[in-house]
Formats: structure tokens, sequence, C-alpha cells
């Protein structure tokens, strides 16, 4: 496995699906999900990350040729659904989500809400696929997925270091912390849009000095 390709989908996955971002998803859960329970979610969800990015990474071009996807249209889909969830934490809607159950939490819901943000983030597989299809080798395929299950290994680790500082993490801290992340990200899908319509041979707009 070359060592620079390694730490360049590395860096590529860090950006996106980092502990930066995906614990602000885990301090949400822990208002209302006890210590003990908000592990398990914490394991079982990583396991489905890796799981999804394991299988999206190694089949990359037979999905992209299946479907009839090309690299721009990925970008634009991507850039699109990861815009609009950005959107929706800026103003306080946690879209794909049935909203965190105060009165009954459980694995389940714990889980369910980790689907969007985490364990299937449109950032995240727009950039396997697109990384893992850059080349046609195995080889390359294997060194992106290493990495994204890398980092994956690394939000675990930290949520399951900082689980009681999250847990003690005031509400009002975390939606304010939430929206500002959602203006962020939303920058972060405007751009991979701006990519996704530059490469189909969109002009390129004229910008302000």
């Amino acid at each position: 496995m070359n060592a620079f390709t390694f730490s360049a989908a590395f860096i590529t996955f860090f950006s996106v699906v980092g502990p930066p971002k995906v614990l602000l998803s885990f301090a949400g859960l822990a208002q209302v999900h006890p210590v003990r329970q908000l592990r398990t979610i914490a394991l079982i969800s990583s396991a489905a990350a890796v799981l999804v990015g394991l299988v999206t990474g190694i089949t990359a071009p037979w999905l992209l040729d299946l479907f009839h996807i090309s690299t721009p249209a990925l970008q634009l889909a991507g850039g699109v659904i990861f815009f609009l969830y950005a959107v929706g934490l800026v103003l306080g809607i946690h879209l794909g989500s049935e909203g965190i159950r105060q009165d009954a939490p459980d694995l389940v819901s714990g889980v369910r809400e980790l689907l969007v943000p985490y364990v299937v983030s449109p950032l995240a597989m727009t950039a396997v696929l697109i990384e893992a299809a850059a080349r046609d080798s195995f080889t390359w395929r294997s060194t992106v997925v290493g990495a994204y299950v890398t980092v994956l290994a690394l939000d675990v680790i930290c949520v399951l270091l900082l689980i009681r500082l999250l847990c003690r993490t005031h509400h009002a801290t975390i939606e304010l912390l939430g929206r500002l992340l959602g203006l962020l990200l939303a920058a972060v899908g405007v751009d991979l849009v701006l990519d996704g319509l530059s490469d189909l041979g969109v002009p390129e707009l004229p910008t302000r000095h």
C-alpha cells in the first residue's frame, strides 16, 4: 500500500467524515441516551459504516457502470443532498430522521439518527465512490477503503474517549455548534456542486474582487 496515496485518501476522508463532524452528531444523542447505550450505538453505527464503505469502495467501478452514473453527476447529487442536510442543521431541522425520542430512547432510534450524518453520509459516500473509481486497480480501491476505515476507527475512538464529556455538554451549546457546522457544511455541498458543473463543462461563474 503506497504511503503517499494512503495519506492523501486519509486526509480526504478525515475532512468529510472525521471526528470534528461526527462528534457533534453523537453529542446530540448523548443528551438522551445513557453512557452504556451510547457506547453500543457508537460501535454498531461504526461497524455499519465500515460495512457500507467496504462494499461501496470495492465495487465502485461496477456500481457506477451498473447505474450509468458519471463522476460529475455523482458530485452534483452528493452535493445537493449534503447541502439540503446542512441547511436543515442551520434551521434546526433534522432531515432524514424522526427526531430523538426523549421518552424512550433505544438502540434502534439511536442508530437511525446516525444514518445520514455518519453511516451513509452523502459526502463520504461520494468521496469513496469518486476516489475508488479514479483508478482501475484493486490495490488502489483497497487503499481507499483502508483510509476510510482508518478514519472511522479514529471516529469511534474519539467518541468512546469523550463520551462522558459529550453527555455533560449543554443542549444549547450543541445547537449552537450544530448550526455553525451546518453553515460550513452547506458551503462544502455548494463547492461539490460547482465541481460537478465544472467537470460537465459549465463555464466558471464570474467572481467579484
